[in-house]
């Protein structure tokens, strides 16, 4: 018996709307360490130095700033917007990226092991990471920034699906 490959399509699910919170604080943290960068730049490039650093000066703190303002003020959002997932009968469905859009579908029967991570951030904002290792050279896939009580629950119905597929093959 031969199963229809299901369509490609989006994934359903949007992540915590948390994962705003955390992905602006890992851009603040991120601003604030190049903005000191930045400064110390300034402060030890003497203004009269040869070369483009006198222009350099200025320009690195402005870079700085046009992309901590992006980091923090766009990217959370759109990032959420874009981020997806889906667990159905036959696969898992993600969709990351926010430049760069990447689709990864895993099919049940691939999965060889499912995993719980909580990183020290999300943690704080109460979140999970579902990583699903199958054989495949692509390696692991990642349901970033669920609700941790959500990611327990995905993981455990992964592990279960996974074993009776795995139990039907045999």
């Amino acid at each position: 018996m031969t199963t229809v490959p299901s369509p490609v399509r989006e994934p359903a699910w949007p992540l915590s709307r948390s994962a705003i919170g955390l992905w602006v604080t890992e851009s603040v943290i991120s601003s604030l360490l190049l903005g000191i960068g930045a400064a110390l730049f300034v402060i030890f490039v003497p203004s009269d130095a040869p070369g483009p650093f006198p222009v350099l000066r200025w320009v690195v703190p402005i870079a700085v700033l046009v992309g901590s303002v992006i980091a923090i003020g766009v990217q959370p959002w759109v990032r959420f917007r874009v981020h997806r997932w889906e667990v159905t009968a036959e696969a898992v469905y993600t969709l990351t990226g926010w430049l760069t859009r990447t689709w990864t579908l895993v099919p049940i029967s691939r999965i060889q092991t499912v995993d719980v991570t909580r990183g020290v951030l999300q943690q704080l904002f109460g979140l999970s990471t579902v990583a699903v290792l199958t054989a495949s050279s692509q390696g692991t896939v990642r349901i970033w920034h669920l609700e941790a009580d959500v990611a327990q629950q995905v993981a455990d119905d992964l592990a279960h699906r996974a074993e009776q597929v795995r139990d039907q093959a045999t």
